[in-house]
């Protein structure tokens, strides 16, 4: 899908978020449109903004569907993103408001591909006000639970299966292909040693690591390596970074995922693995991971996916993927909002369990 691009462009901070701005740059979309009214709720400005206001809005604003309550996302933080406003913003556009999926609901979504700030904007439906439950990794979320998330995973990779859409989307990155996945552990190092030298840290991470984090990279190269060379299988749109804090339970029961700032192309047990791993306990992810990954495989299945792999084959998958949540884990700050020691002893022990370093072919 080629989009337009907008000829009002998106500010880099937050003073210039005006409802005068607001109204010139949905009108691209919606001529006649006009934003009487912006009233701030909440403001999260992190490593991107969410910014919840209260709009009042003309007839034209009304009859086009857009609530009152909405969230702004961006990049008002001034935080060098690597371009994730932008890549989410198409995601919505491209993707996300062809099908009903297991997202957030968005409006309006803008980006300029002439602008080299990487700057991105999605009006989206502000969740907070339903009631329901943004996921934290502190959750304890049960197998019943982690079961109906898989389910939700399957509905977002059996979506675009291999799909023309998702063929045609030349601006989506390739899962362990570009930098920002294959280079990971290099750009986050500084945080990972800080936490690696914790005693906490050190109290509970198998002997491979313990003394030397530097062979986190060989085992972290090896996943990379056998992700552009060796998996096989169809192509489906991956989410990049599910983890149960990027999910928010609706008051009905439905799982929606959130933060599509890592989407890709890419094959999904990358998905299955960084959720399962993270959301359950030591004892129930040993009892029960065979049972949910056919579960999982199920699922997909019943979306009309074509090719799946065989148990066997996502199992022998799922055993090789822990390195991508081992670095992710830990160089996690706990002071970016989700804890994190906890998943990095569950993400630790599940690669002795089920020989992550061995089924890699890596020798210490």
């Amino acid at each position: 899908m080629t989009s337009f691009v907008n000829p009002v462009g998106i500010p880099a901070k937050l003073e210039n978020v005006t409802a005068e701005w607001l109204t010139q740059i949905m009108q691209a979309r919606f001529p006649g449109i006009v934003v009487q009214e912006m009233e701030a709720v909440f403001l999260r400005n992190s490593h991107t903004t969410k910014y919840q206001v209260k709009l009042t809005l003309n007839d034209v604003g009304k009859a086009a569907g857009i609530p009152e309550n909405v969230c702004l996302k961006a990049n008002w933080a001034q935080f060098e993103s690597q371009g994730i406003c932008r890549l989410e913003a198409r995601f919505y556009e491209d993707f996300r408001r062809l099908v009903a999926f297991p997202a957030p609901r968005s409006f309006f979504e803008a980006w300029d591909p002439r602008d080299n700030s990487g700057q991105g904007l999605v009006v989206m439906e502000d969740l907070s006000i339903e009631g329901g439950h943004f996921g934290v990794s502190t959750d304890h979320m049960g197998v019943e639970e982690a079961a109906r998330a898989v389910a939700s995973l399957a509905k977002i990779h059996g979506a675009f299966w291999d799909s023309p859409v998702l063929h045609a989307a030349d601006w989506l990155p390739v899962s362990m292909v570009t930098a920002v996945d294959a280079q990971q552990l290099h750009m986050m190092y500084s945080f990972a040693e800080a936490n690696h030298a914790m005693p906490e840290y050190q109290a509970f991470l198998p002997s491979w690591i313990k003394g030397d984090l530097s062979r986190l990279h060989t085992v972290f190269d090896a996943l990379v390596n056998f992700a552009q060379h060796k998996e096989q299988g169809p192509w489906c749109l991956v989410h990049g970074d599910s983890h149960q804090g990027n999910s928010y339970l609706r008051p009905d029961g439905e799982r929606v995922w959130l933060d599509w700032q890592l989407v890709r192309k890419g094959r999904p047990i990358r998905d299955f693995t960084y959720f399962l791993l993270g959301a359950l306990t030591i004892e129930e992810r040993r009892a029960n991971e065979r049972d949910l990954l056919r579960h999982y495989r199920r699922c997909l299945i019943e979306t009309g996916a074509q090719g799946v792999p065989d148990d066997e084959t996502l199992w022998e998958y799922y055993r090789r993927w822990p390195p991508y949540a081992m670095q992710a884990w830990i160089a996690n700050m706990d002071e970016w909002g989700q804890k994190g020691m906890h998943i990095v002893e569950r993400i630790f022990v599940a690669g002795e369990d089920l020989g992550t370093v061995e089924a890699l072919g890596v020798t210490f």
